[in-house]
């Protein structure tokens, strides 16, 4: 299968795979070190617990957010940065409903779990300080931005679609409100 560090990544795909589709506490490790072609002991040595492996795969989940976020904004500052991380947020959305469906676990997993709690929180703290420093953007328009990121979030939970929703409906005008000056 390769090295120690393509096993732990084929480890982390395979957690966010079946974590995105069954949660913490849904998903079994038997099936993660099938999908990840390992055996199941092999992945405890990797990550010590069911609940390491969750941790590290939030972790890697919101680093390639904040990667996708880098990538969007290369060579761009202010508003247009902004613009550009809320584009490439809402294509990947739409894209990739596996990342979708992982953080929003992560999202749920923190409501009764501190250590899970503390590492999206750090990731998502990335995440704004990232963008609080490639906009250039005061508090306030910093908060606008992810608050419509978190209801573009819930929008692609609830797999809306522009191309499918009348114009008048209640999720297109909230849809439209989010692209008006990202």
């Amino acid at each position: 299968m390769g090295t120690a560090a393509e096993r732990r990544e084929a480890v982390l795909e395979a957690g966010l795979v079946e974590f995105a589709l069954r949660g913490l506490h849904g998903a079994s490790t038997d099936a993660i070190a099938r999908r990840a072609g390992i055996s199941q002991p092999y992945l405890f040595r990797l990550f010590g617990s069911k609940k390491e492996l969750f941790i590290a795969v939030i972790d890697d989940c919101l680093a390639r957010t904040l990667e996708s976020f880098r990538a969007a904004a290369s060579g761009k500052s202010g508003p247009d940065a902004l613009l550009a991380i809320a584009d490439a947020y809402a294509a990947s959305l739409e894209d990739d409903r596996t990342m979708l469906q992982g953080q929003l676990q992560s999202y749920a997993a923190s409501v009764a779990d501190p250590d899970i709690r503390a590492v999206t929180a750090r990731g998502f703290g990335r995440l704004v300080d990232y963008v609080e420093t490639v906009s250039g953007a005061d508090r306030v328009t910093v908060s606008r931005f992810f608050a419509k990121g978190m209801l573009m979030t819930v929008l692609a939970a609830m797999d809306y679609s522009i191309a499918d929703e009348p114009r008048d409906s209640w999720a297109a005008r909230l849809a439209e409100g989010c692209r008006e000056d990202a």
